[in-house]
């Protein structure tokens, strides 16, 4: 299963394959999208800039992944031949009215950078230039980069590398009155020769690109959190070892002495009657687990394949296309857990329990996504999907998830045995003590989130300045190994937090286990606030509500992901304490 999914992504995320060029051969240049630099997920198509295009514009065909990373390449007007230099080429002139050049002075004053594509390889530079120096008086200058001059480096007859530069001719100034009326725009193009061979180009592009470089190995965040894992497992293993050792000396008696036992003891064993009662809302609770063990699958697939190097790690669209296609294909994971174990519960409605398992996550992420690309299309930007590319997603998502979803729920119903509980549940449910407040529901779920996320918490900042930012990360080996810590402190905190709310006579452990590590989502939205508010420097309506909408759909699937990790390592932990314990 696991090598069919890897086999599917892979044709959808399959790169083209290199050119060869031979002397003189036309090198299509495309236009691709401008944008704010710190707004990464604002951007615009080129040509909606006062430039030079073409009478007729012609799209080139993206992929999904280019769509989904707001591509919208176009033919641009620049002649380029292979290992042909140009110098100083009239490219055309354009007429600015005041409406133009209004908005070139705002492109320029909000950084506004180009991306141009030329054999698959990223172009990016400054639409202009802005000075500000001084307070009093304060002075405010626009320059325009009308001339921009391209290096071109190839091996043979292929690409290597390319870039542009802007400094060659000074810029234009946009300022007052004076600012010209018309521009003639004007490129040139040095040809280069390197020994680079084409199959390590894509290092050459990392090391050289427009944006921060590649984040450097955070060390002591893997150390630190390690440690944590290896405090935590400590605790569970040695401590809580020698606890139930103590527990089960003194719970497992002989027979006559059982009466005093009910009468003067109290603890985990006197509740064994209940500790197995079916928690309420057993369909949603399911469909819970369901989509947690589907994102739990779909995220060590991603960091698998990252790991195996199979993503272009220039463009996001390559790892959103794999995550659109692992979701729809291990939609069937998400159906079986969910049915099966809701029939364990002995549940009977197992169709709604599967329609509830698809629209889970599916739901609130159309809604989030109908907001988002609502404000994008009224903002005219290349983030908002085209209606073609909403019909694929949505006939993937009804022709492969949901139906995988029902499949998983199917052999997930019919192949469900009983739920084998150790101890026999009593009708008449047992009265729960009060407890006090560093054992409430509240308490545990301040600590079941806190843990875990302080393991990820230094990672998290390289995480969203990667996805909300211009940093690079390639480090996805250490992300596996983060995630795996990850999963480890929730399960062993979960182990803990189940005992002490078992031992102060609350079998309420089913939905509580769930909570407590699902938390975790909060703290993750929190820092978020901070890394918006203190850490970047995005702004604006557009870019606030993409952040916040997709924010907070990433925290849900903490909550779902660590909130399943929690239950199983609890379900285990109660099965074995109670498998142990000598009972009538």
């Amino acid at each position: 299963m696991a090598t069919m999914l890897i086999v599917v992504a892979l044709a959808f995320l399959a790169t083209a394959s290199c050119n060869k060029y031979k002397n003189d051969d036309k090198v299509i240049l495309f236009v691709n999208k401008v944008g704010p630099y710190f707004n990464p997920h604002e951007t615009y198509h080129y040509y909606q800039l006062p430039v030079c295009r073409p009478s007729k514009i012609e799209h080139k065909s993206l992929t999904l992944g280019e769509v989904l990373d707001g591509d919208r390449m176009a033919m641009s007007t620049y002649e380029i031949n292979f290992k042909k230099d140009v110098d100083k080429k009239e490219l055309c002139k354009v007429k600015f009215s005041d409406d133009d050049l209004q908005l070139l002075r705002d492109a320029i004053e909000d950084l506004y950078y180009f991306e141009f594509v030329l054999d698959d390889i990223p172009i990016r530079g400054f639409i202009g230039h802005l000075e500000e120096g001084g307070f009093l008086p304060h002075t405010h200058k626009v320059f325009l980069w009308a001339h921009l001059h391209f290096n071109i480096e190839y091996n043979e007859d292929q690409i290597i590398y390319a870039n542009v530069s802007t400094k060659e001719q000074p810029p234009l100034s946009l300022d007052g009155e004076n600012a010209p009326r018309e521009v003639a725009f004007t490129y040139s193009v040095k040809w280069y020769q390197t020994s680079t061979k084409y199959e390590e180009r894509s290092k050459r592009m990392r090391d050289n690109s427009f944006f921060p470089k590649t984040l450097e190995i955070h060390w002591l965040s893997i150390i630190n959190s390690m440690v944590l894992v290896f405090l935590l497992i400590g605790f569970v293993v040695i401590i809580l070892t020698r606890v139930l050792k103590s527990d089960f000396a003194r719970y497992n008696i002989e027979e006559e002495d059982s009466e005093d036992l009910d009468q003067d003891d109290n603890g985990w064993k006197i509740i064994h009657t209940d500790v197995f009662r079916f928690p309420p809302f057993k369909s949603i609770f399911c469909a819970i687990l369901g989509v947690g063990s589907q994102f739990l699958t779909l995220a060590t697939g991603i960091m698998l394949m990252a790991v195996l190097g199979m993503f272009n790690v220039h463009r996001h669209g390559a790892i959103n296309t794999a995550a659109i296609i692992l979701y729809a294909f291990t939609s069937g994971i998400a159906g079986y857990i969910a049915a099966n174990m809701y029939r364990k519960m002995g549940g009977e409605t197992w169709v709604w329990n599967i329609n509830l398992t698809s629209a889970l996550f599916a739901f609130p992420l159309f809604l989030v996504w109908a907001v988002v690309n609502s404000i994008a299309w009224a903002y005219g930007t290349t983030q908002a999907l085209p209606w073609t590319t909403v019909v694929l997603l949505m006939a993937l998502w009804l022709f492969v998830g949901y139906p995988l979803t029902v499949i998983g729920g199917i052999f997930g119903k019919n192949w469900a045995n009983g739920f084998d509980a150790p101890c026999r549940t009593k009708n008449i449910a047992r009265e729960i003590p009060a407890v006090p407040w560093y054992r409430s529901a509240f308490a545990h779920c301040v600590v079941g989130g806190f843990l875990p996320f302080s393991a990820i918490s230094v990672e998290l900042y390289y995480i969203f300045a990667t996805l909300w930012g211009r940093e690079q990360y390639t480090l996805y080996g250490i992300l596996f190994i983060v995630f795996g810590i990850l999963l480890s402190v929730t399960a062993c905190i979960s182990v803990a937090l189940t005992y002490f709310q078992l031992s102060a006579e609350d079998y309420r452990w089913w939905w509580r286990s769930i909570f407590s590590a699902g938390s975790t989502g909060v703290f993750v939205f929190l820092y978020a606030l901070f890394y918006y508010f203190k850490r970047s420097n995005m702004s604006g309506l557009l870019q606030s509500v993409e952040f916040f909408g997709y924010t907070v759909l990433s925290c849900y699937v903490f909550f779902l992901m660590l909130g399943t990790v929690s239950f199983f390592a609890s379900l285990k932990f109660v099965r074995y304490i109670y498998v142990n314990l000598k009972m009538d």
